[in-house]
């Protein structure tokens, strides 16, 4: 079985008005298809870079990095942005829903620009299996900051991704109602065999990975 994730000796570095910052320092890391890995680490420690380097969102100065078999590096926008839709989806600390939408449009915009069937059966299901089967025409200043959350995983999950990235998905979030969008995450993404990395400084969160990895000063230790 292939990694679905190889980074090999990545480096990241960024200009600074006192020079350049390293970020990440030699990283080496892998995740199997159907893993959830988390990552741990104090603030600054290069975690959510991590995620940024490993979607090709901002790209490595050094090093290799391969996403579900394709090769990152020297990849056009247009290519990365080809390797993900539809494949490789995000969930952040804040909800980035759109004001303007209700919470089923939220879900199905993105199923539309990947170009994908049954785009309104998929947000549905995403949106039931949330448990928000009763909320899709609530828009998001309608909702609390817990369905709005879960509207985020929803979005995620909806096309069925290969890979999961979520960075502090529970930041936001009271402890109760981030441990029930935890379970939430963690169950849908191993009930669809979906790789999922999840930064995190909640500790419980971290203990449903498959596996801890532990980042300080940019590197993994």
């Amino acid at each position: 079985m292939n990694p679905a994730l190889v980074l090999e000796d990545v480096w990241l570095t960024l200009p600074a008005a006192s020079g350049p910052v390293e970020i990440l320092k030699g990283v080496s890391f892998r995740a199997m298809p159907g893993e959830s890995v988390a990552v741990v680490g104090p603030s600054g420690s290069g975690k959510s870079s991590l995620i940024a380097v490993s979607t090709g969102i901002e790209r490595a100065s050094k090093g290799a990095i391969s996403l579900l078999g394709e090769s990152l590096v020297d990849k056009s926008e247009d290519a990365l942005a080809r390797l993900r839709r539809g494949r490789v989806s995000l969930v952040f600390q804040s909800f980035h829903l759109l004001g303007t939408m209700n919470a089923f449009d939220n879900v199905r915009a993105p199923l539309e620009i990947a170009r994908l069937s049954n785009v309104d059966e998929l947000a549905r299901s995403a949106l039931s299996a949330v448990g928000l089967a009763q909320r899709m025409d609530h828009y998001p200043g309608q909702l609390s900051g817990g369905e709005r959350q879960r509207v985020a995983v929803a979005r995620a999950l909806a096309s069925n991704p290969a890979v999961v990235f979520a960075d502090e998905p529970t930041g936001n979030l009271d402890r109760a109602t981030g441990a029930m969008v935890a379970d939430m995450l963690f169950a849908i993404a191993r009930e669809r065999n979906a790789t999922l990395i999840v930064v995190t400084h909640d500790a419980e969160i971290a203990a449903r990975a498959d596996r801890i990895v532990e980042m300080r000063d940019g590197r993994i230790v």
